[in-house]
């Protein structure tokens, strides 16, 4: 499915006239509009529509659950969901021809009109030369039957780590076999948990269940399995899905799944080398993602992303924090680029937080998968309301925190200790995040993290005082303008902030007063009809620009590119109204030079254009042409 068409002028004044004066007023705020009598609501609603700047979908973005819900009602739309993105979406799609909705977020894949395509570009994509990743997410989405990927995703995901964890365990029992005449003892649990092994009880072992695959209580079975598991590995304690046994899973498909799954090697030290697990995690995490819409957002960063935002940070060593941490791909990452340059798993010591208990599961098991040791509470918790490392101040704090949330407990945090810089709104959280981020750093750690656009500009309730007192505390290193469709799970267009406690730190240059603006809005490839990525050649410009401007050493000398990036002072920023949109500081791209003189030029151009425009008269003439006949045959 194509994205939708831009809404028309007469569907965003339908939108518009849902609101009150008063919401109206603060859209014009925000977007810094002039309205002539701000009394009069249609010059809101005139100025709004008529202007350039304003993005739509950043505008629904900023306005409440119930506001969203009311304008769904006045326009004849579905108003249900309690999610502002599913909303937001259900509105831009009157964009779409004849307003067409858009499929079920929990459609298959192999549903959507774009799955062919996605399915071709996949493999390049995930950067994996394994070749049957896309075959197996095919056949395993043919299995779903009629569970939504919501909840079909711990099941797939579930007996994946668990034929993970039965390889591994297999192929150090064959090796304790051969040494039993040197005293190894291959129904040991403490000979696995000193190689870093998951112990599988009897009843747990793939092989167990694959012999039973076809039987109808195949369901307790894995139920069991999950159980004994969990028994005895404490660091898996209510982590793994146990809903194998529930009405609604068809026996025979599940039956079905543990015989694929069961073809496929997993957890033997070749392919743990080769992190073909991992690999296909994160390659069903993201088709769950897209399948999901929001909901597969809420738990999944593109891989892109986190790559770049790993690669300006460059974790080496030290505390690495993510207080709304998802599945866990920004440790991963991170645990990544520390061994690619040299280091080994454990030079990081990772702290995470989530609030959604099968997300929490989620990310538990998919670091468990990678042998990543990582405390992530005791529980699953919200980090505003119950902050499960209160002590933590990290060296590097790496986050995609939800966007513009307006259900975030705010009223009730009003004189709370992280607002060192202004209380938050309590109808937008993103204020909220970026203090909770600058609270928790070292005296020397960095912070990199998504948010929405409007936070680069907003002035509404407070922001723009809090902005203002964040720059002028000299913390923002460095703004990234993303470009648009990286995500699975939102529309609204988003950014990175790149803080730092300490710009005049030993390890890098110098920077106090200054901040690096970067315009990446044109970047990226299109890897289907409606999502983009960034190239590894799009990262490593991005992160070396920033890392040459910062003076990490051996990344080069830094220079501002017109239109790209721009090395901008605190004055010039105040002069700005301390607004951090890059295209306000990186200005104009320089213009190609041209090789043919402007009078040859103009004249070739000139002369294509008449060509073409003979062309059309004369396509014109032939379409009325056969108009005649068809109306003579009528």
């Amino acid at each position: 499915m194509a994205p939708p068409l831009p809404l028309t002028p007469q569907q965003r004044r339908a939108t518009l006239e849902q609101l009150s004066r008063d919401r109206l007023t603060s859209l014009s705020d925000h977007f810094g509009l002039d309205v002539g009598d701000r009394r009069v609501i249609q010059n809101h609603v005139n100025a709004i529509i008529r202007s350039r700047s304003v993005d739509f979908g950043e505008l629904l973005g900023l306005l409440k659950r119930e506001e969203l819900q009311a304008i769904c009602e006045a326009l004849g739309l579905d108003r249900g969901g309690r999610e502002k993105e599913v909303l937001v979406q259900r509105i831009l799609n009157l964009g779409a021809p004849d307003g067409a909705e858009p499929p079920p977020e929990d459609a298959p894949v192999a549903d959507r009109p774009q799955a062919g395509m996605r399915k071709q570009a996949r493999p390049e994509k995930n950067g994996g030369d394994l070749g049957f990743e896309a075959t197996l997410w095919q056949a395993a989405d043919k299995l779903r039957n009629n569970l939504d990927a919501a909840e079909y995703k711990h099941v797939v995901l579930g007996l994946i780590f668990l034929k993970y964890v039965s390889d591994a365990f297999e192929e150090h029992k064959a090796q304790l076999l051969a040494e039993a005449d040197q005293g190894a003892d291959p129904e040991d649990p403490d000979e696995y948990r000193a190689e870093n092994i998951f112990w599988v009880p009897r009843e747990a072992r793939w092989s167990q269940l694959q012999a039973q695959a076809k039987q109808p209580t195949i369901g307790k079975l894995v139920d069991d399995a999950m159980v004994a598991i969990e028994r005895d590995n404490p660091s898996l304690k209510s982590v793994l899905p146990k809903e194998y046994a529930r009405p609604g899973l068809d026996k025979q498909r599940l039956g079905e799944l543990i015989d694929l799954i069961g073809s496929i090697g997993l957890g033997d030290r070749a392919n743990r080398s080769k992190d073909i697990l991992g690999r296909v995690y994160e390659y069903f995490l993201s088709e769950f993602a897209s399948a999901e819409g929001k909901k597969g957002g809420q738990f999944y960063t593109p891989r892109s992303v986190v790559k770049l935002l790993v690669e300006m940070l460059a974790p080496y060593r030290g505390r690495v924090y993510d207080p709304c941490c998802g599945s866990g791909g920004m440790f991963i990452q991170s645990e990544k680029f520390v061994e690619a340059h040299g280091g080994k798993l454990g030079d990081i010591s990772i702290f995470g937080q989530e609030s959604n208990p099968t997300t929490w599961r989620l990310a538990k098991m998919n670091l468990a998968i990678r042998g990543i040791d990582a405390n992530l509470g005791a529980e699953n918790a919200d980090s505003f309301r119950r902050d499960q490392h209160k002590d933590l101040k990290a060296d590097y704090i790496l986050a995609n925190p939800p966007f513009n949330d307006s259900d975030w407990g705010g009223e009730r945090l009003r004189e709370d200790v992280r607002w060192k810089f202004g209380v938050p709104p309590a109808g937008n959280a993103n204020f909220a995040w970026v203090q909770h981020f600058i609270h928790h750093l070292a005296p020397t750690g960095t912070a990199g993290f998504v948010l929405a656009n409007g936070s680069m500009s907003s002035n509404q309730s407070g922001e723009g005082e809090i902005r203002r007192a964040i720059v002028e505390a000299n913390l923002v290193d460095c703004m990234v303008a993303l470009p648009s469709q990286l995500f699975y799970s939102t529309q609204i267009p988003v950014c990175l902030w790149f803080l730092a406690r300490d710009k005049k730190n030993n390890r890098l240059r110098d920077r106090c007063g200054e901040t690096l603006f970067i315009d990446a809005r044109k970047l990226g490839r299109m890897i289907d009809r409606t999502h983009r990525e960034l190239t590894d050649e799009d990262i490593a410009r991005v992160a070396g620009i920033y890392r040459a401007w910062r003076g990490d050493k051996g990344a080069g000398k830094y220079e501002d590119i017109a239109g790209f990036c721009k090395a901008a002072r605190l004055e010039n920023i105040s002069s700005h109204g301390f607004v951090l949109t890059p295209g306000r500081y990186v200005g104009a791209e320089d213009a190609q030079d041209e090789d043919e003189p402007f009078a040859a030029r103009f004249q070739r151009l000139t002369s294509t254009l008449a060509a073409q425009f003979a062309e059309g008269a004369r396509l014109e003439a032939e379409i009325r042409k056969q108009l005649g006949k068809v109306a003579e045959q009528g």
